[in-house]
C-alpha cells in the first residue's frame, strides 16, 4: 500500500499491525502508536500493566478515519501520550462487524452521536466507560483534542478508578438489555402500515429520499414502499420510490462518468456527495432499480441497473472472480479529487463538445464544490444533471435519443482522461456477505435482462468463495485478501450468501445451487440458531463473542442478518414444502417483534420479509426443457413482472431424473402436457389448472395477484 512504502521510505518503524491482511490496519502500520490488532495479547497487558484499553475502529475508505490518523495517530506528542496511558487497539469494522456493532451500541448508548472513526476507551475486561468518534489533535470548535482528552482520562482512571469501573458496570448492564429481546406477538398488517406512514412523515417531497442531511440512499426502505404499493395500489408508496430514485440517479451522489454510487449525500438534494463507494450500495441499488423498472418499465431504472453492473464488473472484480469491498473517498488526499472537474479540465477534455456538457452538468467556472475546511467554492464542479433529458433536450431543441448519443459520447471522453488520473484506494478485501449481496443482485440481473454477463460473474463469484472461503466441514470464513481466509463467518456472511444462491437457482435453474443453500441454511440454524428465544445469534456458537453474545436485527446500512434469514427461510419453505423452515421464519419475526412493533420504519427489510409471510403465497413450477423457447418465454412473462411474493421451480423435462425432484418432490406431479413448456400456478397452495398458453399463463398471475381486492382490504 502507498502509506506503507512511503512510511518505509521515510525510515519509520513498523509497528504490529504490520503482520495483519485487512488495508485499513495497514494503513495504521507505520504510526508512532504501540497499536495491537484484536486478540488476548493485548488485553493481558492492559491487566498486567493496570492500563485502560484504547479501541479505535474504522475502515481503509473511511474520510474521516484518514483525518484522525494524519492529525493525531501520525502525530509523535499524541502517540507518546497514548502509549503511556493506553493499550492501544485498532480494528478494522468490516473485518470484525461483531466488534463493531457491540461498541457502536456502546456509543449509542453513551452519546447517541455515532460514526466512523469510533473510538472506545474501556477497562481491561473490555468493559467501556467513555465513547466517541473523531477526536482532533487539538481542542477546536467545542471538540476536545486528544493532547487534552488523553491526560484527564488518564488523571481519572488513576485517582478515581472506582468510579472507572461503577459507571463502565452500568454501562455493560445497559447494553445487555439492548441485547435482550422480549417475544411478542404476532405481527400483521398495521405494522406494514405503520411503517410507511413513518416514512411518509419523513419523505422530501422535494428531493426524494428520507430526512434531510446528510441523506443516505438505504435501498430497502424502496424495497418495502415497492412492495406496500404492489400490496395496496397506494400510488404515494410508488411516487416515493421515484421521486428518490431519479433524484439519485440525476444528482451528484451518481457518478455520471464511470457509474455507480457514492455513499451518501452530505446536502439534502443528493448533490454533494460522501465520495467513497461501497460494493454493498452498488448490489441493494441495482436490485432497487430493477424492481422499479419492473414496476413502471420505465427505461432509465434498467439503464442505471445496468450501468451499476458495468462499473462494479469494470472496477470491483478480481482477477480471480471475487469481488472487492470498497474505493476510497480520497485520492491525493484530497476528498473527491478523483471525481471532480473544472471548467478548464472540461473543455480540454471535450473541446468543441464542452458547451453541451457544461450546459448538461451543470459546470460553473467558480466550481459547485466547496471546501469543507474553508466554506469556500475551490472550482471545481461535481457532475449532475438538474432536469430529466427529455427537459433538456426541449430546451436545447435536438431530439433526445440524438442528446444521449452525444452525452454518451462526452462520458466516454472524460472516463479516458479520469483514468489517467490517481485512482483512490480500493479496499481490496473480499468479504462473504458482501459478495452474496452481488451475487443475488447479479443473479436478479441476469434475469430480468436475459443477461450472460452477469450469470457468468455470479458464478466466478460464487466459485471463488466455494474455493477460498469455505472450511472442509462447510463452515465459512468472512474476509479473504493477499492469500489468506480469516475471521470465522457470521450470520451476515451464511444469510447474505443463501439469498445469492436462492437467486443463482433462479437464474439458471441448476439445482446444485439451491441443494448448496439449503446446506449453508443447515449450517446456520446450527452455528446460528437461539432455541430458547428464536432468531439468530450474530456470532457463531464456536466464535468468540466480545463481551457478550448478541443478536442484529436493525436494517441501517445493510440489512440484518435476522431480516435477510425471514425472506431466505420463507422463501426455501416454499420451494421444498418444509413446514420447519417456516415455522423459523415466524419465530423469528416473533423473536424481534416487540421492538419492530416501536418504530418499524428503522426495520424495512424486516418487514420485505414481513410482508412476504402475509401476502399470499404465489409458486410457479414450470415444465418444460429448459432450452426451448416456448420454456424461455414462459420464463421471461413470469421474470419481467413485478411479482415478489413469488417462488418459482423448473422441472427440467429433458432430464430423466431432474435433482429438482430430490429436493422438490411435489415437481414430479407437475409434467409437461403435450410435451409444450407448461405453468403450473398456485396460491396459498390451491393450484389453478395448468395452462401451455402464454396468454393464459399472464392472466393466472395477474389474477393471483388482485391487488384490487387487497387495496379494499387495507382499507377498510
Amino acid at each position: 500500500m502507498s502509506d506503507d512504502s512511503e512510511a518505509n521510505k521515510a525510515g519509520k518503524r513498523p509497528n504490529r499491525l504490520i503482520s495483519e491482511k485487512s488495508p485499513y490496519l495497514l494503513q495504521h502500520a507505520y504510526n508512532p502508536v504501540d497499536w495491537y490488532p484484536w486478540g488476548p495479547e493485548a488485553f493481558e497487558r492492559a491487566r498486567r500493566e493496570n492500563k485502560l484499553v484504547f479501541l479505535s475502529i474504522g475502515y481503509s475508505t473511511c474520510h474521516w478515519c484518514h483525518v484522525m490518523k494524519r492529525e493525531s495517530f501520525e502525530d509523535s506528542e499524541v502517540a507518546r501520550l497514548m502509549n503511556e496511558a493506553f493499550v492501544s487497539i485498532k480494528v478494522d469494522r468490516e473485518e470484525r462487524p461483531d466488534i463493531d456493532n457491540l461498541y457502536m451500541t456502546v456509543c449509542q448508548v453513551i452519546s447517541g452521536n455515532c460514526g466512523w472513526p469510533l473510538t472506545i476507551i474501556m477497562t481491561p475486561d473490555k468493559k467501556p466507560f467513555f465513547a466517541g468518534t473523531y477526536f482532533p489533535e487539538e481542542t477546536r470548535s467545542g471538540r476536545i483534542g486528544m493532547l487534552e482528552l488523553i491526560p484527564k482520562i488518564e488523571e481519572l482512571w488513576m485517582t478515581r478508578a472506582e468510579d472507572v469501573y461503577a459507571s463502565a458496570d452500568q454501562i455493560t448492564e445497559a447494553l445487555l438489555k439492548t441485547s435482550r429481546f422480549q417475544q411478542g406477538e404476532e405481527l400483521g398488517r398495521e405494522t406494514l402500515r405503520l411503517a410507511y406512514e413513518q416514512l411518509l412523515e419523513r419523505f422530501d417531497e422535494q428531493n426524494g429520499g428520507f430526512g434531510g442531511a446528510p441523506k443516505f440512499p438505504t435501498a430497502h426502505n424502496l424495497l418495502f414502499l415497492l412492495r406496500y404499493w404492489r400490496s395496496t395500489g397506494d400510488k404515494k408508496a410508488l411516487q416515493m420510490v421515484e421521486k428518490s430514485l431519479q433524484s439519485m440517479r440525476r444528482g451528484g451522489i451518481h457518478d455520471h462518468v464511470g457509474f455507480g454510487f457514492h455513499r451518501y449525500s452530505t446536502d439534502s438534494r443528493w448533490l454533494v456527495p460522501h465520495f467513497e463507494k461501497m460494493l454493498y450500495d452498488q448490489a441493494l441499488l441495482a436490485i432497487s432499480y430493477m424492481e422499479a423498472y419492473q414496476a413502471t418499465r420505465k427505461q432509465e431504472y434498467r439503464d442505471t441497473a445496468q450501468e451499476i453492473f458495468a462499473y462494479v464488473l469494470r472496477d470491483m472484480k478480481s482477477p480471480d472472480g471475487g469481488f472487492y469491498s470498497a474505493e476510497d473517498a480520497e485520492s491525493e488526499g484530497e476528498e473527491g479529487k478523483f471525481y471532480l472537474w473544472t471548467m478548464s479540465e472540461i473543455q480540454d477534455a471535450l473541446r468543441e463538445e464542452a458547451p453541451l456538457a457544461c450546459k448538461a452538468f451543470n459546470i460553473e467556472k467558480a466550481g459547485n464544490f466547496t471546501e469543507e475546511a474553508s466554506g469556500k467554492r475551490t472550482g471545481s464542479n461535481i457532475l449532475h444533471l438538474d432536469k430529466p433529458l427529455s427537459n433538456l433536450a426541449y430546451e436545447l431543441k435536438i431530439p433526445e435519443e440524438e442528446l444521449r448519443t452525444r452525452l454518451e459520447n462526452v462520458r466516454q471522453k472524460l472516463l479516458a482522461v479520469r483514468e489517467k488520473r490517481v485512482r483512490p484506494h480500493k479496499d481490496d478485501k473480499i468479504l462473504t456477505d458482501l459478495n452474496g449481496l452481488i451475487i443475488a443482485a447479479l443473479a436478479r440481473g441476469a434475469q430480468l435482462f436475459n443477461e450472460y454477463t452477469y450469470v457468468e460473474a455470479a458464478r466466478n463469484a460464487l466459485l471463488f468463495i466455494l474455493k477460498n472461503m469455505r472450511k472442509p466441514d462447510g463452515q465459512l470464513f468472512h474476509r479473504y485478501r493477499d492469500g489468506e481466509s480469516a475471521v470465522p463467518g457470521y450470520v451476515d456472511d451464511y444469510t447474505f450468501l443463501i439469498w445469492g444462491l436462492i437467486e443463482l437457482y433462479e437464474a439458471t435453474f441448476d439445482s446444485r445451487y439451491l441443494q448448496l443453500g439449503l446446506e449453508l441454511n443447515n449450517d446456520l440454524i446450527g452455528y446460528f440458531w437461539d432455541d430458547d428465544g428464536g432468531g439468530f445469534y450474530f456470532t457463531a456458537a464456536d466464535s468468540e463473542a466480545p463481551l457478550m453474545r448478541r443478536k442484529e436485527v436493525h436494517d441501517g446500512a445493510i440489512p440484518s442478518g435476522n431480516s435477510i434469514s425471514i425472506l431466505n427461510l420463507l422463501i426455501l419453505a416454499r420451494m421444498t414444502a418444509n413446514l420447519e423452515l417456516g415455522e423459523k421464519a415466524n419465530r423469528t419475526i416473533r423473536a424481534f417483534s416487540s421492538v419492530v412493533k416501536q418504530f418499524p420504519a428503522s426495520f424495512t427489510q424486516f418487514l420485505v420479509g414481513l410482508d412476504f409471510s402475509l401476502e399470499p403465497s404465489l409458486e410457479v413450477v414450470i415444465a418444460g426443457n429448459s432450452r426451448a423457447k416456448d420454456t424461455e418465454g414462459i420464463l421471461n412473462i413470469l421474470r419481467t413482472e413485478f411479482l415478489p411474493n413469488k417462488v418459482v421451480l423448473l422441472n427440467p423435462t429433458e432430464q430423466e431424473s431432474p435433482a429438482i425432484f430430490q429436493i422438490a418432490e411435489f415437481v414430479k406431479d407437475q409434467p409437461s402436457i403435450n410435451g409444450k413448456a407448461t405453468a403450473y400456478v398456485c396460491v396459498n397452495n390451491v393450484c389453478k389448472q395448468p395452462t401451455t398458453d402464454s396468454v393464459k399463463f399472464k392472466e393466472l398471475l395477474d389474477a393471483a395477484t388482485q391487488r384490487n381486492a387487497k387495496a379494499r382490504f387495507y382499507s377498510s
